[in-house]
């Protein structure tokens, strides 16, 4: 057996122990990025897993990638962090099968002034910041083709969305991609920037404050996401049933800054 797939089979064993450890310990490692979901999770939901005889563990990554991994090779049992569209993008880009179980109170996508702290019709040049991940992209022009600053293509794919999906841009928008955790630290260099909800209020933005918001969309709030073997696992369905629980509607009603989030139709 040659090295690579010796180091391989080790680090899947190791993967395995770890996952399995966890489980016998009745342990739920959950993942994150920057943004409001951890403290929504720790507050708001973990109490009810507590009472389940869970423990908790939080790990925090700084991209989606790593996350995904994570939960694909069973070092974290799930993450909250992404909607759909970009799931199923990762899924693809890595050749794993994560899929989410549940969704979570998100908090939209927003047009915020940089340069310019009015919502007008945009002069010849006009540049605003968009994130440089092809679904979140597709979200930002999805806002900018609601006030008619735009027009898409039709078939234009979420997944693999570009500038080239772009049919008519009459105002000449010169639209900068960068990635998510900089747009608010790089507002002041543009003339408006789209940003996601959870980078703008992790941010210290307010989402009263945005000239426009992103129309609710089903597809573009986040979900709880773990390994597609883990499907039908115990601590999956406690997750599930955690979430549309009276205790966690309660917090989220009663936390002043989760008005304006998207929210999932149990808490309707």
């Amino acid at each position: 057996m040659n090295k690579p797939v010796v180091l391989g089979f080790v680090f899947a064993l190791l993967s395995s122990s770890s996952f399995l450890a966890a489980a016998q310990d009745n342990i739920i490692r959950v993942g994150f990025n920057p943004g409001p979901y951890k403290e929504q999770f720790e507050k708001g939901f973990a109490p009810f897993l507590i009472k389940k005889g869970y423990k908790v563990e939080y790990k925090d990554f700084s991209d989606g990638i790593q996350v995904n991994d994570a939960v694909a090779r069973g070092n974290i049992e799930a993450n909250i962090m992404q909607h759909p569209v970009y799931l199923k993008s990762v899924n693809e880009r890595l050749g794993i099968d994560n899929i989410g179980i549940v969704q979570v109170p998100t908090p939209p996508m927003g047009l915020y002034g940089g340069k310019i702290k009015a919502l007008k019709t945009p002069a010849a040049g006009t540049v605003i910041s968009v994130p440089n991940q092809p679904p979140n992209e597709y979200r930002a022009l999805l806002v900018l083709q609601s006030l008619g600053w735009v027009k898409l293509k039709p078939d234009s794919d979420p997944a693999t969305f570009s500038q080239r999906n772009i049919l008519e841009n009459p105002y000449k928008i010169v639209l900068k991609e960068m990635d998510n955790a900089q747009q608010v630290r790089a507002l002041p260099d543009v003339d408006y920037g789209l940003i996601q909800g959870n980078f703008a209020v992790s941010s210290g933005l307010k989402l009263n404050s945005a000239l426009q918001l992103e129309t609710p969309v089903s597809q573009f709030i986040n979900v709880v996401t773990i390994a597609g073997k883990n499907k039908d696992a115990q601590f999956a369905k406690d997750i599930v049933a955690g979430y549309h629980s009276a205790d966690f509607k309660n917090y989220i009603l009663t936390h002043e800054q989760y008005n304006g989030y998207l929210q999932p139709d149990y808490l309707k």
